[in-house]
């Protein structure tokens, strides 16, 4: 669906049902690069059991007009005109990487609108390779490229796919390189009040990691998760794109801890 949020058309994924401010929702929360795709099957599962899904494209990225935003604080205001817009009340909010950033800063300003939380292969803080940021400025393609061989774990490099006939890579590679890739690093590498955030949740929290994440280390990971004071599920075999790389996996460690909130 498109609304318009502070006069720009916005698209947002609901997981191919009406989306109904009546049933509990779910917001699923993209990273750097990338847009509501990567969140394919976790969206339709939510949104054909019980629950609304509010998966935006943040400005600037794909379906979505208007300029990249220039700081994890402003996605995170954004967020919030954004759920305001479609008329949306209590959210369980779930991120991956920089999403779980602007999730972060959404939580601060919704307060007790937030039922849960759950970070995926993420931590309070994103610092980025300058050599990846400054490539993005000037070649998004080669950029994408560079993140995503970092990105997925072992297998997925020899051409598994949890998703007969298609590969998450490929179809990673062609978001990323149409997309703000250089703001979002930037973003990111430049946040730096997220274990702030982090301490001022009182609402359930969830980290799910991935064992072979190369760009944000599973130790940090685990550092954000101690801080919440929860323990951590990790899943083996995936790396940092675990959205896309592991989607039954991060699915079912999803569901089960909102449905446990629910």
């Amino acid at each position: 669906m498109y609304i318009e949020v502070n006069g720009q058309q916005t698209f947002v994924a609901t997981g191919g049902k009406p989306f109904d401010v009546n049933l509990p929702t779910v917001v699923l929360l993209h990273g750097s690069g990338l847009d509501h795709r990567c969140w394919a099957l976790q969206s339709r599962w939510f949104a054909f059991h019980g629950y609304s899904v509010f998966a935006p494209n943040l400005p600037g990225h794909s379906l979505s007009a208007g300029a990249a935003l220039t700081s994890i604080e402003a996605m995170g205001a954004w967020l919030v005109d954004a759920l305001n817009a479609a008329g949306v009340q209590d959210v369980h909010l779930i991120g991956h990487s920089q999403g779980y950033l602007m999730a972060l800063e959404a939580a601060a300003i919704l307060g007790k609108r937030v039922k849960s939380m759950t970070a995926l292969a993420t931590a309070a803080a994103i610092p980025v390779n300058p050599a990846l940021i400054d490539t993005a400025k000037t070649n998004p393609s080669q950029a994408a490229d560079m993140m995503l061989q970092w990105g997925f774990g072992n297998d997925h490099q020899y051409g598994v796919s949890a998703v007969p006939g298609m590969q998450p890579i490929g179809i990673g590679q062609r978001i990323m390189a149409n997309n703000p890739l250089a703001v979002d690093l930037e973003a990111c590498n430049n946040y730096t009040a997220g274990n702030e955030r982090a301490a001022q949740l009182s609402c359930p929290s969830h980290v799910i990691l991935a064992a072979q994440d190369r760009m944000t280390p599973k130790r940090e990971g685990l550092k954000l998760a101690a801080s919440l004071g929860v323990k951590a599920q990790i899943i083996a075999s995936a790396g940092h794109m675990l959205p896309m790389e592991a989607p039954k996996e991060s699915l079912a460690a999803m569901k089960s801890f909102i449905q446990s909130i629910s």
